[in-house]
């Protein structure tokens, strides 16, 4: 009865503040709420119809008040912090949050009815009629604009050139490809999409002075039912430029370029292969182009290749602006001189990072970077950078308070943009590879429980053969991790729960393998309905060495190597997020995370860094963030007697699954509700983590959470705050995991145990 109450109340007061906003309004003004569109036309299509409909609706102007489910709220704010002053809070409010009222005094009829008449016109209504009145309602009115579509035009037949010169036969060779069909409806759009897609294939062809406005499309709408012939022709006053093939004569690259130059200083050329080379100070070495360059002399012009060596000189690093000039050197034979212009960064630079940040254990914290960089080390457009860092990360709350995690360390790295390797690997799209050799010490204090010494190596090749993939091929990775000193707290938390995996943390650590990364995304395509991205990874350890030994932990037998025990495993990781656009302004997003690790040979559990956690505020978000599993393993409540310290539970195998509705609210502000499930497991049973193993129950031993959240749109960051509400635990006993009916939002004692408020950067997937 209460919550009932609490209903009517708050409807009462929406629709009050709703009625609010008239109340402003001077004798003579009503508000405008809006644009209709009727179509009275019985012939056309109910699909057809509804189409229309939204597409002329969405070009009447003024657009009215922004509203939530039927309620003004800019407008209200706008309302209630009027003020006569240019400062102070009402002003602030009032300008960057409100809006002033829209009055249907400011909506032009006639100028609506003309703009969708020409619309309806330019999608195959030519007969379209339209007239607009207004409806009002006491203080507010609407517009109404009624449509006789009238029939619509159809392709009867679509003809292209039939000359015999190279213009015309190239625009038809494009016909096959063609964006006009027989039978579709005429479509203004649609054409002059065809002229831009024209021109793109001939562009590829050579004919570079060739432009969309040299095409003209002309129709004859006189024909019989209401049917269109359609014909592609090149205009007759296309200049002689515009109808030659061009091919490439000579390539300059000017590697030192600024606006002062004014000469071409050709007499200081350096032939290089296929092109060449103008630095007289010699600062780039000729051969760093070569995967650059990719037109050639004598080749056809071709727009891909062009576009493709700008995107590479740019990714090669050093360089912060490309600029060309293609040059038409012999008219008479159709020949182009390309000069590539290329403006230098400073080579060597000094700059200090300061960052707030929070980590997948809900650590909050921040990191001071000093870093060097110098572009061009070797004068092949290397990069050599050298990272000095510090980090403190503190986690808040009645668990692992005052464990706080220290870091410093160094991170030397340097990069080629190119394949360094024995074999001849090459590519030709617009970006360029790169090769990668990192080092890096880092000292790891954890207050009270340990403090490690971690040493990490590693080098590969990342390369994208396409916009949408990405491959990352590291042929080595190697990890060493000692424990510098351990504290009597962490001894008895391993005394007290017997978990290998808490004991391998301050174990000495040696990884050595491969790794391989797959990466697709077209999330970056913001017109499309449906996105996805993919990740893909597999990793190594040990495994041909482990074999030739005959590493076997299990049997006593352990290989080392240099005189450490090495890891012995083989994990494989899949991440595939789904995005759906309901509207432009609502989204539903989705994630799937699968991954399995299998330590053999030298190894019985996964190494620390290689393991599986799950929950927090990029995960489960109704939980703590590593405190769910392995399975259906209870953590004993304190490890300690007198110690508040929560080890986190690690798995070998992970699955994890999240939904979001994301639905745009206001201003900056972005809603969400969510639902999360997962959980991680053992491989391998352990006696003293009972119902930690794998095993075929494990949809019943799946962590749920739901909740809510805002997200704040900075520009420059996305700041989220998230509130999680456990659904399933499955640490409980099968009969009490199920949480759901004892939800109760009003009760404190229920949220103060059930809450999990998550403040985090950027989106969780």
């Amino acid at each position: 009865m209460a919550k009932l109450r609490y209903l009517i109340f708050i409807s009462f007061a929406l629709f009050a503040s709703a009625c609010s906003n008239t109340k402003y309004l001077a004798a003579n003004q009503k508000l405008y709420t809006g644009g209709e569109v009727k179509i009275v036309d019985k012939d056309i299509k109910k699909s057809d119809a509804k189409e229309l409909k939204g597409n002329l609706e969405a070009l009447l102007r003024p657009i009215p008040n922004a509203s939530i489910l039927g309620l003004r709220v800019k407008l209200w704010i706008y309302n209630k912090t009027r003020t006569n002053k240019r400062t102070g809070l009402r002003h602030y409010l009032n300008t960057h949050f409100g809006e002033p009222p829209v009055l249907v005094s400011n909506v032009d009829l006639e100028k609506n009815s003309g703009i969708l008449q020409n619309r309806l016109q330019n999608v195959s209504y030519f007969l379209a009629q339209v007239n607009g009145d207004t409806v009002s309602k006491g203080k507010t009115a609407k517009a109404v604009y009624t449509v006789q579509a009238g029939p619509s035009y159809h392709y009867r037949s679509i003809t292209f050139p039939t000359q015999k010169n190279d213009l015309d036969t190239a625009v038809t060779g494009t016909s096959a490809q063609t964006f006009l069909k027989v039978g579709d409806k005429y479509n203004l759009d649609i054409i002059k999409n065809e002229r831009v897609r024209i021109d793109a294939r001939l562009k590829e062809e050579g004919f570079f002075y060739f432009a969309p406005e040299d095409l003209i499309m002309r129709y004859d709408s006189t024909v019989a039912n209401h049917q269109i012939d359609m014909f592609v022709k090149v205009k007759d006053a296309t200049p002689d430029e515009a109808r030659w093939i061009y091919k490439i004569r000579n390539i300059y690259v000017y590697p030192q370029y600024s606006l002062r130059d004014t000469g071409t200083k050709l007499d200081s050329a350096v032939k290089y292969r296929w092109y060449n080379v103008i630095d007289p100070k010699n600062t780039v070495r000729p051969f760093t182009f070569k995967n650059s360059v990719l037109l050639h002399p004598g080749d056809v012009y071709n727009r891909t290749q062009h576009n493709s060596s700008l995107n590479r000189m740019i990714n090669l690093g050093p360089f912060k602006y490309v600029k060309n000039r293609f040059e038409d050197v012999t008219p008479d034979s159709a020949f182009l001189d390309v000069y590539y212009q290329l403006t230098q960064y400073k080579r060597k630079s000094l700059s200090l990072d300061l960052l707030a940040r929070q980590t997948s254990a809900n650590y909050n914290g921040s990191q001071v970077n000093l870093n060097f960089r110098n572009r061009n080390t070797f004068k092949g457009a290397e990069l050599f950078t050298v990272t000095l860092f510090a980090s403190t990360d503190i986690q808040f709350g009645s668990n692992n308070n005052g464990y706080n995690v220290y870091q410093t360390g160094i991170q030397p790295s340097i990069s080629w943009p190119r394949f360094i390797s024995p074999f001849n690997f090459t590519t030709n799209n617009a970006f360029i590879p790169h090769t990668v050799l990192t080092t890096g010490y880092t000292l790891i204090n954890r207050t009270k429980l340990y403090t490690l010494n971690s040493f990490n190596g590693s080098f590969g090749y990342s390369w994208k053969p396409s916009l949408h993939k990405q491959h990352d091929l590291n042929l080595i990775n190697i990890t060493y991790v000692d424990a510098a000193s351990v504290s009597k707290i962490y001894m008895d938390s391993i005394k007290h729960t017997r978990n290998p995996a808490l004991a391998h943390v301050i174990n000495n650590q040696f990884t050595f393998g491969p790794s391989y990364g797959y990466t697709y995304t077209n999330t970056t395509e913001d017109y499309r309905t449906n996105t996805f991205y993919y990740n893909g990874k597999v990793s190594m350890s040990g495994n041909l060495y482990g074999i030739l030994t005959g590493a076997d932990t299990l049997r006593g037998k352990v290989s080392k190597l240099f005189g450490t025990p090495f890891n012995q495993y083989v994990k494989l990781e899949n991440e595939f997020r789904f995005f759906h656009k309901l509207t432009p302004g609502i989204k539903f997003a989705s994630r799937l995370l699968v991954g399995v690790g299998l330590p053999y040979g030298n190894s019985t559990v996964l190494p620390y860094s290689q393991q599986f956690f799950i929950g927090g505020p990029n995960s489960l978000r109704g939980f703590q963030a590593r405190s769910i599993g392995p399975g259906a393993y209870n953590l004993p409540p304190s490890l300690t007697p007198g110690s508040n310290f929560l080890a986190d539970e690690s798995g070998d195998i992970k699955i994890e699954a999240n939904a979001e509705f994301r639905p745009k609210l206001f201003s900056i502000v972005e809603g969400a509700l969510f639902v999360d499930a997962g959980n991680i497991w053992l491989l391998r049973p352990n006696k003293f983590q009972p119902g930690a193993a794998f095993g075929s129950n494990f949809i019943n031993q799946m962590a749920v959470d739901a909740g809510f959240g805002l997200r704040f749109d900075l520009t420059v960051l996305i700041l989220r705050t998230d509130i999680g509400f456990p659904l399933i635990k499955p640490s409980l006993p099968a009969s009490l995991r199920t949480t759901i009916n004892g939800i109760d939002f009003t009760d404190a004692k229920w949220r103060g145990s059930n809450y999990i408020f998550n403040l985090a950067i950027g989106y969780p997937f």
